[in-house]
Parts: structure tokens; C-alpha cells; sequence
């Protein structure tokens, strides 16, 4: 019996992806009329056959999912991205799918280089977990027809399907649980505008600030890293203020665990003197030897919703487009106390 042609043997000979040979069969949108007719008549060359109307539809559809990381995101510490793929992974697997990783280096983000997954055909859709800069983003998106969605990124000049945690609130909520505990002298640990991320947390902290008659002191505003390369150096930047505050809100645990090494080589205790907070609740094993007072973000939360965009985006199936916000939970530990 000869064995059925399905759309990923059309996809492999043409040079496209199963969804745009999906695509020009159904005479959907999205295909150019020269490409559709080639398609369509190799397809009858084959002898493809549609799947019977009559037929009960597979529960599981297939795809390969590409996921796109930058180098600068997974260095010894910065494990929260792993984990961000770890439960793609996860969601993924669950549906009969598969993920491709795929490292971009900082040297193809500046040349926007085309990731080889793309190059090679090799994924129906791609997850983009992270910033990279918009020219990079852009050819990747003109550079083929594979669906994308972004997670823990977004843009506001462009509309997007991204899926991002709740930044502001969970940062305007330590900066509020900070002030319930006493303290009124609280300062920022963040790069402004290094990311999304790191800008809509320092907004929720002003927030708080300001909502409890405290007006922001320039000094109190404290970069951690280089804005355009990401990279975190504690010598460099995590500068101690003259006059100190009694507490800071970090924009991440990393960042919160190297200012509290900062902190007690300068002489003071955490939090006995000064009280921490960072972002994420995830840490690299014994990078602090304090438990941190954080935001939890909801990282299965956050890789099903992404699951469910590319998945819904690839097959062409309604959903609901733009960005999808996350939220999370509090989480007291040792780092913070009342003053």
C-alpha cells in the first residue's frame, strides 16, 4: 500500500513550511499566487489527498518550535530563560510537538543575522524569549512566513504577540510591601531602558513612591548593567549611594544577590541594616546565602499562554492577538525586614 503524502513532504520539496503549503491548498491569505499555483500542482503531481471531511480529526496537531534565546541571557547565573524553556518545552511535549534551541550570539543580533533554524526550514513557529534589538526582530520576521511570538518582550511602536509577567504591579507591590514594613528611604537597583522589563519594574516602584508622598532621589537610582550589551558588572555598576537608603528594590534576584554581597563587604547587614527585594523568584543555587523577599513570576503560566499563541498562529486559528500580561505572587523570605 502506498504510503500517504502529507503536507511536510509538499513543504520539504518546494522549500517552505507546512503552513504555507497549508495555506495555498485552502487558498488562504499570506501566499503569493505564483508560489500557490507551483504548490498546488505538485501537490496533484503526488497525489496528495486531503484529509476526508468524514474523518475524525487528529487531537494532537505536530509542529516543530523553534526558540530563540540570546547568548548574554544564559550566562553561569542568569538561569531564569532556562527555565522559561525548560516549561516550553514541557507544554509542547504535551501537544506532540517539539522545541529547537537555538543561541543567538550578540555579534548575529547587531548583524541581524537569519537564524539557521530559518534558514534551514526546520520549524513551523518561533518563540523569541527575551530582548533583541528591533533590526534583528524585523528581518527574522520579513525574512521567511514562520509565525512568531515573543515572551518577556515587547514593543510599543509595533504590535506584537508577546506574553510578558506583570513587571509594574509586581514591582509597585514590593515597593508598597517595603513601605507597610516601615521603611521610606527606598532605592532602585536597574538599568533604565536596558529592557522592558527593567523599566516597567522601576515604574511600579515609582509608583509606590509616590503614592506615599516620597519624591525620587536621583542618586537612589542605581544602574546594574551595560544598557546595550546587558551585561551585568558589579564593579562597574551597583555603586553604594553616599547617603544611604534602608532598603532597595532590585530589578531581579541576580542583581539583588550581588548588591547584598556589595552591601555586606561594605560593612552592613542584610536586613538587620538595610532590607533587599529583587524579581523573579529564581536564583541560581548558591549565588546568595540569603533567601531573597521577591515577585514570583508564573513561568508555567506564561509558557502555556505562549504554547497556546504559536500553536493557535500556526494552524491559523483564531485567538487573541497582542500582548498578554502574567501575574505572580509576593514571596517573603529572609531579606527584608521591618525597620
Amino acid at each position: 500500500m502506498a504510503k500517504a503524502v502529507k503536507l511536510a513532504d509538499i513543504a520539504a520539496i518546494v522549500g517552505v513550511s507546512t503552513v504555507t503549503v497549508s495555506k495555498a491548498l485552502s487558498d488562504q491569505k499570506g501566499v503569493s499566487e505564483e508560489l500557490r499555483k507551483k504548490i498546488k500542482q505538485l501537490a496533484e503531481e503526488m497525489g496528495y489527498q486531503p484529509p476526508s471531511a468524514s474523518q475524525k480529526p487528529s487531537v494532537l496537531k505536530q509542529y516543530n518550535i523553534g526558540v530563540l534565546i540570546q547568548e548574554i541571557y544564559l550566562d553561569k547565573y542568569a538561569s531564569f530563560y532556562w527555565q522559561c524553556y525548560q516549561e516550553l518545552t514541557k507544554r509542547a511535549a504535551a501537544r506532540g510537538s517539539f522545541t529547537i534551541l537555538e543561541l543567538v550570539s550578540r555579534a548575529d543580533v547587531n548583524a541581524a543575522k537569519t537564524p539557521m533554524m530559518v534558514e534551514e526550514r526546520r520549524v513551523d513557529g518561533i518563540v523569541v524569549i527575551g530582548r533583541m534589538n528591533k533590526e534583528y526582530l524585523l528581518n527574522l520576521e520579513q525574512a521567511s512566513d514562520i509565525p512568531v511570538v515573543y515572551m518577556d518582550y515587547y514593543d510599543n511602536e509595533r504590535e506584537l504577540d508577546t506574553v510578558i509577567p506583570n513587571s509594574f504591579y509586581g514591582s509597585y507591590m514590593l515597593t508598597n510591601y517595603l513601605f507597610d514594613i516601615g521603611h521610606r528611604e527606598i532605592a532602585y537597583v536597574g538599568t533604565l531602558c536596558a529592557t522592558n522589563s527593567i523599566t516597567d519594574r522601576y515604574l511600579g516602584y515609582l509608583k509606590s513612591l509616590l503614592e506615599h508622598g516620597c519624591m525620587q532621589r536621583s542618586e537612589w537610582i542605581i544602574d546594574d548593567r551595560d544598557i546595550d550589551s546587558g551585561y551585568i558588572d558589579v564593579d562597574k555598576y551597583i555603586q553604594l549611594p553616599e547617603q544611604m537608603p534602608t532598603a532597595f528594590v532590585c530589578n531581579c534576584d541576580l542583581t539583588a544577590s550581588y548588591l547584598i554581597k556589595k552591601l555586606e563587604k561594605a560593612g552592613y547587614r542584610v536586613p538587620d541594616d538595610i532590607s533587599v527585594v529583587g524579581f523573579d523568584n529564581y536564583l541560581y543555587p548558591g549565588t546568595c546565602d540569603i533567601g531573597i523577599t521577591t515577585y514570583e513570576i508564573d513561568i508555567v503560566g506564561m509558557a502555556k499562554r505562549t504554547i497556546h499563541k504559536i500553536f493557535k498562529k500556526i494552524s491559523s486559528e483564531n485567538y487573541t492577538s497582542g500582548v498578554f500580561t502574567v501575574g505572580g505572587h509576593l514571596v517573603q523570605k529572609d531579606s527584608a525586614a521591618p525597620r
